[in-house]
């Protein structure tokens, strides 16, 4: 798969710190009644042209009870920060240039006490087997203002980057795990930090086109571990357990035997609510394709954590061109259910869906609710309470590498009605 496949990125907020719901918004809506309502936020789609909004976030970024958007885009090569103040308001800024930046993350990485934003660049969105990816930080200087730090710079293109304590660190500094999707090369990477921002750089794996490094306890031994999304013709989830001494228990715990299988998203969630962190998928990246249609195999799937490094696959439903899978419980019955967006489909049949529920039952079960058909080609989303009253809203981005462009989209918000 080409490298547009790592777009995705995870859709887990920040810790949510808005005031508890009232009950009334708690209250389950019948599965028939799911319904929401599309505003767009921020820069209108005239300012980009074609926009090419690669991740969108929530996350409070200035830690004021607020939760914010935060994006990027590679049609300007910027990072945007749609701060919410007050309350149901959104004024955006650039905060950061980057070239060819398709995935933000939030963190404290050296332990100031303040949020900086990690940035994942590709250097170019187009497929390229040159080393012009780039790992770079912008740290938060005040809340106002982002310094950037370039952490590492011409190599293999960078999908993702997060952060986490890998090594134990006793003063809050947070160590890098990067995905690489290069081209022909790649490689996923863990970076321990050193401080003073400095980090030495471990390889894990030399395969090519990882798109997603979602970190977790997924042996509950209490040491954070990751797993790696790896498309192109490899089509496998893998994961990293951490084993203390900064060494790491590496094991493939699925793959498809499609080389087309189009893997496009990987987060983490507790689907079952057994408190293990499992890992939800989608594949459904269409860009090595001439154009858009139904793929039979593109879907939404569920790895279910067994323990110890195992997994369970569930097929939870077929979906064309699913992308950014997402957790939350959207009808308020007490069960988390799974979203999804389409990058492609079908976009001549006005019925082909761009964004999708999908509604658990309590029993394994997932029932398909159609949220919208227009925007289409919606690559990115993200879900999260914004505005306190314990109803999660969504947030999507659309990218438009293709035609047709005529239910175009930046960064829409959408309210459930």
């Amino acid at each position: 798969m080409v490298a547009v496949t790592a777009f995705i990125g995870g859709c887990r907020p920040t810790p949510d710190r808005s005031p508890a719901p009232a009950k009334s918004a708690r209250s389950a809506v019948a599965v028939s009644d799911l319904a929401y309502d599309p505003q767009p936020i921020g820069a209108p789609v005239a300012e980009f042209g074609r926009p090419m909004v690669t991740h969108v976030l929530i996350a409070d970024l200035d830690r004021d009870g607020m939760p914010d958007v935060l994006y990027s885009e590679g049609q300007k090569n910027t990072v945007r920060w749609l701060r919410q103040a007050p309350l149901g308001t959104f004024t955006e800024r650039i905060i950061g240039e980057v070239a060819g930046p398709v995935h933000v993350a939030v963190a404290d990485v050296q332990g100031s006490g303040r949020l900086d934003v990690l940035v994942a660049g590709m250097g170019q969105i187009t497929p390229s087997n040159e080393r012009i990816g780039s790992i770079v930080v912008l740290e938060n200087i005040d809340d106002r203002r982002f310094r950037p730090r370039v952490i590492l710079e011409r190599i293999a293109r960078v999908t993702d980057v997060r952060a986490a304590d890998l090594s134990g660190h006793s003063d809050g500094r947070l160590d890098l795990i990067v995905g690489h999707f290069g081209y022909a090369q790649g490689e996923t990477r863990w970076m321990q930090n050193k401080g003073q921002w400095n980090f030495e750089s471990r390889i894990v794996n030399t395969q090519s086109g990882c798109v997603h490094t979602p970190v977790a306890d997924f042996d509950g031994d209490g040491r954070m571990d990751f797993a790696a999304l790896i498309s192109q013709e490899w089509e496998e989830v893998h994961v990293f357990l951490n084993q203390g001494g900064d060494r790491f228990r590496h094991s493939i715990v699925w793959g498809s035997t499609n080389e087309d299988y189009g893997s496009s998203g990987l987060d983490v969630a507790d689907m079952n609510g057994d408190g293990r962190p499992d890992l939800i998928y989608t594949n459904g990246d269409g860009f090595d394709y001439a154009g858009y249609g139904v793929r039979s195999w593109h879907g939404v799937q569920w790895l279910e954590n067994l323990g110890d490094g195992r997994f369970r696959f569930h097929r939870v439903a077929d979906m064309p061109g699913a992308y950014s899978p997402c957790a939350a419980d959207l009808n308020g019955d007490g069960h988390l259910d799974l979203l999804a967006v389409s990058g492609f489909a079908d976009w001549d049949d006005p019925k082909s869906v761009s964004l999708m529920a999908f509604i658990a039952d309590g029993s394994g079960g997932f029932a398909p609710v159609p949220l919208a058909t227009r925007p289409t080609q919606l690559v990115t989303a993200a879900v999260g309470d914004l505005d306190g009253d314990g109803v999660p809203e969504i947030v999507t981005g659309g990218f438009y590498a293709y035609p047709p462009f005529d239910y175009m989209s930046a960064v829409t918000l959408w309210k459930r009605r």
